[in-house]
């Protein structure tokens, strides 16, 4: 931990081996908990994942490695980590084989949810249920290389979202390749994997934040329309454009809590230019605002698997930013932005 109140005094809390560039260990504080952190870790020929309570320095192991915790803290929901790295490198964590390496749609592996307390965990979607849902063409995808990527848990914690993508190529092609070749859709299902519904089936979907419990804003192409910023209500047709003009590129968005959560939009663009400049701002919805919260350069090293994205992310309190870059020559850093005077 870094201390901002006891001059970025540096707290050390434990170490991972399993780790990657784009979304690390998942470390994250437990809702619900002032005290609680939790990483993902390996232990011999499996991920796990620890809890540790930064004030009396336990630390608890849990069977499982975590994605996303739901808000009241009771749940994680978890993906399969070895088959991410397979299929989608950089995403997932390297170290352990993965069994069903040679399958496409295998049924043992899939999403699983784990209680927080007790460790305990079920298997509840499957590649290969998912595999045998028709996608908008109408044929199914079990001759595909099936996976899934990117949970997150509904603000009520009653529903989560999950990504679904499949590839014509497996890892063991010759023709694999590691940054595109992948088809995308967007599933909600409540927290046990019941009630499943496609709410964007467009095959474009990428970064997404819950607004609130029924809204979901998502950077995607819906059929006959665009790539934008687009809000969806979950488990309806009801779909419209966000920030069409002040968001126009993808970007790592998410919403600051600020009164009621939906004013404000945490965003940030890929580098862009000769200069590579990434930007993030924040957008203040009700009156289509833009702010700027600075230009900052990758270097060109910065690339594929280890690139470095600002992926910025706020204080409880909606009033500071961090972001991750490597601007200034001195490697990856932290960096933290003061929005307080512009979020009033």
């Amino acid at each position: 931990m870094v201390d901002i109140e006891d001059g970025d005094k540096w707290i050390e809390l434990g170490k991972s081996d399993a780790w990657g560039w784009q979304q690390g260990c998942m470390l994250q504080w437990r809702p619900g908990s002032d005290s609680e952190v939790i990483w993902n870790d390996r232990e011999k020929d499996k991920f796990v994942s620890r809890i540790k309570d930064v004030k009396t320095g336990e630390v608890r192991t849990l069977p499982r490695p975590v994605y996303a915790l739901s808000p009241d803290g009771k749940w994680a929901v978890t993906a399969d980590f070895a088959r991410i790295q397979n299929l989608r490198p950089g995403y997932g964590y390297k170290g352990v084989d993965d069994p069903f390496r040679g399958e496409r749609n295998p049924e043992k592996s899939g999403i699983w949810r784990m209680n927080m307390d007790t460790g305990e965990s079920d298997l509840i979607v499957s590649l290969a249920q998912l595999s045998e849902i028709p996608y908008k063409d109408g044929n199914k995808l079990t001759d595909k290389w099936n996976y899934v990527n990117h949970l997150l848990v509904s603000p009520d914690s009653k529903r989560f979202i999950f990504l679904h993508r499949w590839r014509e190529k497996g890892p063991d092609d010759g023709e694999f390749k590691v940054n595109n070749g992948f088809i995308t859709r967007m599933f909600t299902a409540n927290l046990d994997g019941s009630d499943p519904y496609i709410l964007d089936p467009s095959g474009y979907t990428s970064h997404f934040i819950w607004r609130d419990p029924e809204h979901v804003c998502a950077w995607t192409k819906p059929d006959g329309n665009e790539s934008a910023f687009y809000l969806f209500k979950d488990k309806t047709k009801d779909v419209e454009i966000v920030g069409e003009e002040k968001m126009p590129v993808n970007g790592h968005n998410t919403y600051l809590q600020i009164r009621d959560g939906k004013d404000w939009i945490l965003n940030d663009t890929y580098p862009r230019g000769v200069r590579r400049q990434q930007n993030p701002y924040i957008y203040h919805v009700p009156t289509d605002k833009r702010h700027e919260l600075g230009l900052f350069h990758l270097p060109p090293e910065y690339k594929g698997e280890w690139r470095c994205d600002n992926h910025p992310r706020s204080s409880n309190d909606g009033t500071k930013v961090v972001i991750d870059s490597p601007h200034g020559g001195n490697g990856r850093q932290l960096w933290l932005l003061d929005i307080s005077e512009i979020v009033g």
